[in-house]
């Protein structure tokens, strides 16, 4: 008889999107085959405290189809014993925003020698902060929307000075936190006097703040496999149902329209999805990544806005909704993301055994 392989699947957490990945995770489970793995459910609750397994089962087992719906719970724990007991096999972390889709988690993994899905450390930790992976996509002739920063110390000693190198940019402007997720904290400054307030409650999320010029233009989305090639998707259009695709828009009032695949030209579908590519290279990113970018009504050109480490993974979400009209089922991208995942670790660990190798023995 073969073995199952023990998949925990780690969701909830701490962020806004909390209720998505409880939501995720269910649609993760569901898809995940049980003929060839045993699903370990573990929840992390609001205040960062893991569920006990019992607990866990119950929130994954009462899940609905939408946020909304996705059941509450409390922890007791700091962490799950099941991940220092050699129960595990595998991790696959359904957690989006601080604490999950930065590298903690992550972390976390490669301190315990536990294989686990999607980006690593580093690669996660930069395409959480948007002013670094900005910074790399500039310097790899990726195309974004022009931006500055500020931070709580230079806001602190001379506001005026940060609001004239802000507003150096076109109006509007889109002021956000650095590195948190969700739109959460984010607003779209279309007038001067707007700008102050703005920065105060990004600051209020985040010690630093990035300030982008606004581009008229649509919302693209495309879905990267990892792999040897990594495989980009067909493209998607978010339709925002309010003036930007906020937190309201993305998780309480169902207003906007997932286009899939986007009414893109051959050329245009040719280009972004080269872009996802690049931009997923990189930034070193594995395993998994949606690439975001708006089309500048102005020029007809592609700008990319940001990736993610840890997209949404309900079964409506873009992320596998794309792949699928790619060729890869959601069972499929599963098997996929935990064989990569599996991988990775063995080649790490061959590259960790020979750096312990005595010196004398490095020449054999």
């Amino acid at each position: 008889m073969t073995t199952k392989l023990r998949v925990a699947l780690v969701f909830g957490g701490r962020s806004g999107e909390h209720e998505v990945s409880v939501v995720s995770a269910r649609s993760v489970a569901a898809a995940l085959d049980p003929q060839r793995y045993q699903v370990l459910p573990m929840a992390i609750d609001r205040a960062g405290r893991w569920a006990d397994p019992t607990t866990a089962s119950r929130v994954l087992a009462e899940a609905g189809a939408t946020p909304d719906r996705a059941p509450s719970f409390e922890g007791s724990s700091r962490l799950d014993p099941r991940l220092l007991d050699g129960a595990v096999d595998v991790v696959l972390p359904i957690l989006h925003g601080p604490f999950g889709e930065d590298g903690t988690i992550q972390g976390l993994c490669e301190m315990l020698d536990i294989p686990y899905v999607g980006c690593d450390v580093e690669s996660s930790a930069v395409a959480m902060d948007k002013v670094t992976s900005k910074r790399l996509f500039r310097e790899a002739g990726l195309p974004t929307p022009r931006w500055v920063t500020v931070n709580a110390d230079e806001w602190g000693a001379d506001r005026p000075a940060c609001e004239e190198r802000c507003l150096g940019l076109p109006l509007p402007l889109f002021v956000k936190p650095a590195r948190l997720g969700s739109s959460v904290g984010i607003t779209k400054v279309k007038e001067t006097i707007e700008l102050a307030p703005a920065i105060e409650l990004a600051l209020g999320y985040d010690s630093l703040v990035i300030v982008e010029e606004g581009i008229p233009g649509r919302e693209i989305e495309v879905s990267v496999l990892g792999g040897d090639p990594p495989i980009a998707s067909v493209p998607g259009e978010i339709v925002p149902g309010h003036e930007f695709y906020d937190y309201a828009d993305k998780y309480l009032d169902d207003a906007c329209q997932l286009l899939a695949p986007a009414p893109l030209g051959p050329d245009e579908v040719a280009e972004v999805q080269r872009l996802a590519l690049a931009a997923f290279a990189t930034l070193g990113c594995e395993g998994m990544a949606r690439a975001d970018f708006l089309l500048d009504r102005r020029d007809d050109r592609f700008l990319l806005s940001e990736l993610n480490s840890i997209p949404g993974f309900t079964a409506i979400s873009m992320y596998p909704r794309l792949l699928g009209l790619s060729g890869v089922s959601y069972p499929q991208l599963l098997d996929a993301l935990i064989a990569q995942a599996l991988a990775r670790h063995e080649r790490r660990r061959r590259f960790a055994e020979a750096a312990l190798r005595p010196l004398s023995d490095r020449s054999r």
